[in-house]
């Protein structure tokens, strides 16, 4: 029997397996660990970098705007709102820098820095000019350097006040940049003006510095400046003919100096100064008291002592009969005028109300009357 063998089985075929990609192999942690540090500390020196950058441009920044104020505060007045003068003399040839020491040095200026720079920033070096200057404390840098680059102050002006006191004067000229040892030799010295010619050679110079604004020179002294003052009062007793009209008061030009000193502390219209002056003339005639507060409250300021109505001195006019020893302020026209033309009337008594009217009255009934509707405030002050 012959043996048949099964068929031979084909042995299956099996494709190939296809060839994967390689995978890429993953660099070993020693491979890592030497890039990474170097990548940080790149990035952390930029970020350090760029933040001192930061900071130094922002202290720039700081320092130039702190810079800009101090040079904005330093062109300020030394003084914001002073009057005061100051004299200064710049000689021929000055320098910015020179002259900001110079004016440093007189306390005109804050900074002498801070002008010199602001000299030459606006181009002022080349227009400074010489010559005697006065300066207010109370101007600022850029106001001092137009005075000195446009020679403004060839003369300078004064204002003395109708009504004030010979201290307050005084005041004024020291403010106008005058020493105080000048100021005080000038006003103790005689002058040879025909005002003076009835004056007590006791008297000082209380009433004749007339009231008024002048412009003098700027290198004018002391006694200039009073002379001019005499001389305008001078103009004014002459074109009004004051000495004869005052003789026909019955006063001396000195007496009516201080009647109408007293009028001009008591009221300031001239309507009124010329009613008040009838009543102290006719009071004058009849030989009562003045009885003027003014004249009690000058002496007192002036001695420095209290207020007082019953202090015991001559210039008390509510105690002494007659005029003060002289004048006790600086009359202006209307007061000097009111007493060479008194007003008609026949009242003997006056008073400022607290609504500032002038309030006449005839008899002393009239004049009580008067301060309970008129004068509850006003007539209670010393």
């Amino acid at each position: 029997m012959n043996d048949i063998l099964p068929p031979k089985q084909k042995e299956p075929i099996i494709p190939p397996e296809e060839e994967k990609p390689a995978e890429p192999v993953d660099p070993t942690p020693l491979e890592m660990e030497p890039s990474e540090p170097v990548v940080l500390e790149k990035s952390r020196s930029k970020k350090r970098l760029f933040a001192v950058l930061i900071g130094v441009v922002g202290a720039v920044v700081l320092l130039f705007l702190g810079v800009l104020l101090w040079y904005n505060q330093q062109l300020q007045p030394v003084e914001p709102g002073s009057n005061q003068l100051v004299t200064v003399t710049i000689p021929a040839g000055s320098t910015g820098a020179s002259l900001a020491e110079t004016l440093k040095e007189k306390d005109v200026i804050r900074s002498a820095t801070a002008f010199a720079w602001y000299v030459r920033l606006s181009g002022a070096s080349g227009q400074l000019q010489a010559g005697p200057f006065k300066f207010s404390r109370g101007s600022s840098v850029p106001t001092i350097v137009e005075t000195i680059t446009s020679g403004k102050t060839e003369t300078f002006s004064m204002t003395f006040y109708p009504g004030a006191t010979l201290e307050e004067h005084r005041k004024v000229l020291l403010q106008a940049g005058f020493a105080e040892a000048d100021v005080d030799q000038a006003l103790a010295k005689d002058y040879d003006n025909p005002v003076f010619a009835d004056k007590p050679a006791s008297a000082d110079l209380e009433g004749y510095i007339y009231g008024e604004t002048y412009q003098f020179p700027t290198d004018a002294t002391v006694e200039q400046v009073l002379e001019r003052t005499f001389s305008q009062l001078e103009s004014v007793v002459n074109e009004n003919n004051l000495v004869t009209a005052y003789k026909k008061q019955g006063l001396t030009l000195y007496e009516g100096i201080t009647l109408a000193s007293i009028i001009q502390r008591e009221v300031s219209s001239a309507a009124d100064s010329a009613q008040v002056a009838q009543v102290f003339l006719l009071r004058l005639k009849q030989g009562m008291q003045l009885g003027s507060d003014v004249t009690y409250q000058y002496i007192a300021d002036k001695t420095g002592v209290a207020r007082d109505p019953g202090l015991d001195s001559p210039y008390n006019t509510r105690r002494y009969n007659g005029l003060p020893p002289g004048p006790i302020a600086s009359p202006g026209e209307s007061a000097l005028l009111a007493v060479a033309n008194p007003a008609k009337g026949d009242y003997l008594y006056f008073l400022s109300g607290d609504d500032d009217k002038t309030y006449f009255a005839r008899t002393n009934a009239e004049h009580e009357a008067n301060i309970e509707k008129h004068c509850q405030k006003k007539c209670l002050i010393l």
